[in-house]
């Protein structure tokens, strides 16, 4: 019997306790370590695991223990390249939370500190693994579509959650909300459309949301809204669709590709929706009628955690490419790459113009 795969995660928070419980569903894998600066948080992550695991204030006590085989960072934004700078003397296997960090800057630094490495480092994008989009993605690069032309991702959802001291309200911890949070989108395109960006032009605001609250005396400086295009080397076109004051939607994302030959589109619920399954549709233009496919996922699976599924699908792929010794499905460039579209989309907004790519000199 193969031994399990020990994880340590840095960054108790919502998305470390996701990354607990979807480890707890997976037998060749257990997290035996726990690190954060907030007690609460690692109260609350320790008692997932009925307190049955080693607990640390400082990330550099829990390398110098050695007893992790993988880390998961999941801490503020603001704090990867920090934590990430002493990670990596460890040459342990890397899961990093998106975004990767929080400006293009220091992700390439990162890059640098990376120079063969022999563990994986993985840059944590679970909308790739959510299995209404990972089937509409295959049947994209299958052609069935024909050659894309079009992409349009939509996400209508409720505002940034609260976050301990509330970090994520201001663009500075952040990188900015089409960092923070599109990251994950912008990485889609780059697979959906197997190439890479040209040009970013977005149009957002902070219209709605956290206008009433104060920190310090300072208002939030996050962006609520957006509407952003990307256009790739191969001539696909992409359109991101946001906005984060809208509660009660029935589908969180919904995704739309035209290719020559037709169009495929999926939606994925909202977690408080109580819809399980997904329709994938496929419309051909020389086709009297649409083809339709319903993809489930596994109460269990969808019980533990916020992404459809995801982040459980995600940890079995690392495990795997652990075990095979393989690249990473999702690598540090994709990493760098989501976050300098983002970071390109909020200085287009910022400037009021088109950002081309080649000025980030990747």
């Amino acid at each position: 019997m193969k031994n399990k795969i020990k994880y340590a995660i840095i960054g108790a928070g919502c998305m470390g306790r996701e990354h607990i419980l979807n480890i707890g569903i997976i037998d060749d894998a257990e997290v035996v370590a726990l690190c954060d600066t907030n007690a609460e948080s690692l109260s609350q992550s320790s008692e997932l695991l009925n307190n049955d695991v080693v607990t640390f204030s400082n990330y550099d006590d829990l390398i110098k223990a050695n007893i992790a085989d993988a880390y998961i960072v999941s801490t503020p934004n603001f704090t990867h390249i920090e934590v990430l700078k002493s990670l990596v003397k460890t040459k342990a296997h890397l899961m990093i939370e998106k975004p990767l960090c929080t400006t293009v800057k220091d992700c390439k630094e990162f890059e640098s500190l990376t120079n063969n490495y022999p563990g994986i480092i993985w840059t944590a994008m679970e909308y790739r693994y959510m299995p209404p989009v990972k089937k509409m993605i295959e049947e994209i690069h299958k052609k069935t579509i024909g050659d894309l032309k079009m992409l349009s991702i939509r996400e209508h959802r409720f505002p940034f959650l609260h976050k301990v001291d509330d970090w994520n309200r201001f663009a500075t911890n952040t990188g900015g909300t089409l960092v923070e949070k599109s990251c994950h989108f912008f990485d889609l395109m780059r697979l959906i459309a197997q190439s890479e960006p040209l040009k970013v032009y977005a149009s957002g605001d902070q219209d709605v949301n956290h206008l009433d609250e104060k920190y310090d005396g300072k208002t939030p400086d996050i962006l609520d809204n957006a509407f952003v295009t990307v256009d790739f080397e191969n001539g696909v076109r992409a359109l991101l669709d946001l906005c984060m004051f809208a509660e009660n939607s029935e589908y969180q994302e919904e995704l739309c590709a035209v290719g020559s030959k037709g169009k495929i589109e999926t939606a994925v619920p909202s977690s408080d929706s109580g819809i399980a399954n997904s329709d994938v549709r496929i419309g051909l233009r020389d086709s009297i009628r649409a083809n339709k496919e319903t993809i489930g996922v596994d109460e269990k699976i969808l019980a533990a955690g916020h992404h459809h599924g995801s982040t459980y699908y995600e940890h079995q792929s690392f495990i795997k490419a652990i075990r095979d010794n393989s690249l990473p499905e999702v690598s540090l460039n994709d990493g760098l790459m989501a976050v300098a579209i983002g970071e390109a989309a909020e200085l287009s907004i910022k400037e009021g113009r088109v950002v081309e790519m080649s000025e980030f000199n990747l």
